[in-house]
């Protein structure tokens, strides 16, 4: 479970981390990482999990997994980092190690994509 102080909440931190934020895309999740700039502050994450993936149970099930993989990943995040996780259509279908794999790229890739920026 995340912490309070590392969810994202309002959409106006949703929209700002997904356009000036550096991006990558696997198979069932977009990753977009934003440097923050409150360099002192917590990284921060929010997820996106539309109606493509499912029904509501389906896409809550998905939040929920993806939620618990980005707490075990949130010491690799600089601090102040902003990062917005969306789940595609083949989210409510892939097997956790699968959806794993591809946060895990997914993140590594846009992480290096922000650094260059």
């Amino acid at each position: 479970m995340l912490k309070a102080e590392h969810r994202l909440r309002r959409s106006d931190e949703f929209s700002s981390a997904v356009r000036r934020g550096a991006a990558a895309r696997r198979a069932s999740v977009v990753v977009h990482v934003a440097p923050g700039t409150d360099e002192d502050g917590p990284a921060k994450v929010g997820f996106v999990v539309g109606r493509a993936v499912g029904g509501a149970v389906v896409r809550n099930a998905v939040r929920r997994r993806l939620r618990h993989l980005m707490a075990a990943r949130l010491p690799m995040l600089p601090s102040g980092a902003t990062v917005v996780v969306r789940a595609l259509p083949g989210a409510g279908l892939a097997a956790r190690a699968s959806l794993a794999a591809d946060l895990d790229k997914a993140l590594a890739s846009a992480l290096r994509r922000a650094q260059d920026q």
